[in-house]
């Protein structure tokens, strides 16, 4: 029965080191133990203090660029295949309930070409239905499943982008998650624990870093009126007008006429970085990938002496003359300052959002309020546990130790496994943690209640210690399995904090298992093993 005990022992301790070692690391004084505890056991937005964000991803900006991409793949191929038209141009829709009363227009199919005109647009766009509106003009509309999977898409781009922008920043213990259980969601929630002023934050957040490197048609002009006067108050088909980026110094806006569809955008990145120029000024240098890079190339060779507008946000932040072929690299100038040029750089790199945001909400929660919740929360977590190793100690006597030791070790397996794999512990993970230990009380109870029964019913110590823990066994794992499910359920569907309770439940629960069984039944048997001929149980 003992012959596996020393190994037994050694899992013990080599759990219990492992957990320590995950916890505090390998200190050498007393401050680099403190320093190790804060740093690896992380603590959430409402125990720490921070910024909480609520944004709205503006999902009718991805419809736009689809509606943009999917013109210009169709005037390709309707130029390969000698198809003319008249124009072919998109609506505007302005808001989050308008987005997929996207449209694209196109007029003047000659009558001879419909049948090729229909191929190639089933071909090019079978995402689109194709409805006719008279006999030479036509329009396209996104089909309902492709719509509803682009707005998903962009949203779950979004949550990515910003969280690679946030983490850039240090702020690894960050949650970014989207808010609300359907698809139809556009609203992120933000939790950034530790930041109390999210200015630049946000700032960061809100530079959509759609970037776009445009023909330029014309331009500049001094105001918007001056340049549709120049063009009879009509802009030229396919083409916008684009506000200059105000520069220290230069008074009055500026306007560019540029192309609709860009050459470039910020998809087509591979790196960017901060450097500076020739007379030392910041800026952001950029690289293209293989594929945008030939684009590019081509482009530029047969555009020499034209201009190109690098657009970043809907303004025109430089329109250079293009001197000659320019395959794989790029600048962004102005920068105010080496800070401005990295974190433009940083954008760039974590990728331009699908979308631009609008920010619903704003919370700050200070450090104080976060130090009443820790203090309350172990105040309340200490009394209850005083309360259970008190009623254990009086009811099952010496045993009670033994339960009261299982219950330590849980504790610090649960922290242990949040600080392993860098989990954030919340005021909710808190009240689970409490839960763990009323959980684990239950087991051993079961346990102990059984081995009473197998003393009382004749047999000896050990095989009453043995039974106890054999046949209570089924019943432990019977209710932690459902409880778990339980936690799954408030996992998958429950909010950042109701997550935490899950979280840190389930954990508790796993690591009940490991010492309400396998640690407490060791040490029951290591105290029959020291003592073969104990009389009497302590229970």
């Amino acid at each position: 029965m003992y012959s596996n005990l020393k190994f037994k022992g050694i899992v013990i301790l080599l759990v219990s080191l492992a957990c320590i070692y995950f916890i505090i690391g390998i200190p050498k004084s007393k401050d680099e133990l403190i320093a190790n505890f804060n740093q690896n056991v992380r603590l959430g937005l409402d125990l720490r203090g921070g910024s909480h964000l609520v944004v709205q991803i503006q999902v009718q900006d991805a419809f736009k660029a689809e509606a943009d991409r999917t013109i210009e793949r169709l005037k390709e191929e309707m130029a390969k295949n000698a198809i003319s038209y008249g124009s072919m141009e998109r609506n505007e829709p302005a808001s989050l309930e308008e987005a997929d009363k996207i449209e694209i227009t196109i007029k003047g199919v000659p009558l001879d070409k419909i049948g090729p005109f229909r191929t190639v647009t089933s071909e090019t766009a079978p995402q689109w239905n194709l409805t006719p509106i008279n006999s030479t003009d036509y329009r396209l509309n996104i089909k309902t499943t492709e719509a509803l999977a682009l707005h998903r898409d962009t949203v779950e781009r979004a949550v990515q982008t910003i969280e690679k922008r946030i983490n850039g920043l240090g702020l690894a213990e960050s949650s970014v998650q989207q808010r609300g259980r359907t698809d139809a969601e556009s609203e992120v929630m933000i939790q950034m624990p530790g930041v109390d002023d999210p200015a630049r934050i946000k700032q960061i957040l809100q530079t959509a870093a759609m970037l776009e490197i445009t023909e330029v048609k014309d331009g500049p002009f001094q105001s918007m009126d001056a340049a549709m006067s120049k063009h009879g108050g009509v802009l030229p088909l396919n083409t916008k007008l684009v506000r200059a980026a105000s520069r220290p110094g230069e008074p009055g806006d500026s306007w560019y006429l540029l192309a609709r569809t860009a050459v470039i955008t910020g998809r087509d990145l591979r790196n960017a970085r901060p450097a500076r120029d020739e007379f030392g000024k910041w800026e952001t240098d950029f690289t293209l990938s293989q594929d945008a890079a030939r684009r590019f190339g081509r482009f530029t060779e047969a555009n020499i002496g034209n201009r190109l507008a690098i657009v970043l946000d809907g303004q025109v932040r430089s329109a250079p003359t293009i001197q000659s072929r320019i395959e794989d690299s790029g600048r962004i100038t102005g920068a105010a300052n080496e800070q401005d040029a990295a974190d433009l750089s940083l954008i760039l790199r974590a990728g331009s959002l699908p979308a631009g945001i609008v920010y619903l909400q704003e919370t700050t929660v200070g450090p104080s309020l976060g130090a009443d919740s820790i203090r309350q929360g172990f105040v309340a977590g200490l009394v209850g546990l005083i309360a259970v190793v008190a009623v254990m100690l009086l009811y099952y006597k010496m045993s009670g130790v033994n339960a009261t030791l299982a219950l330590i070790m849980n504790a610090v397996i649960l922290i242990a496994v949040l600080a392993y794999f860098e989990g954030v512990l919340t005021l909710p993970g808190i009240a689970g943690i409490v839960l763990t230990i009323g959980m684990a009380v239950d087991s051993n109870v079961l346990v102990f209640e059984r081995i009473r029964e197998e003393l009382r019913g004749g047999k000896s110590i050990p095989a009453s210690v043995d039974a106890g823990f054999n046949r209570a066994l089924l019943t432990i794992i019977d209710t932690h399995v459902t409880t778990v499910v339980s936690c799954a359920f408030l996992f998958i569907f429950g909010s950042g904090p109701v997550k935490g309770f899950a979280v840190t439940l389930t954990i508790g629960l796993i690591a009940n298992l490991f010492t309400a069984v396998f640690v407490s039944r060791s040490m029951f048997e290591y105290s029959i093993h020291r003592n073969p001929q104990m009389r009497s149980l302590s229970i």
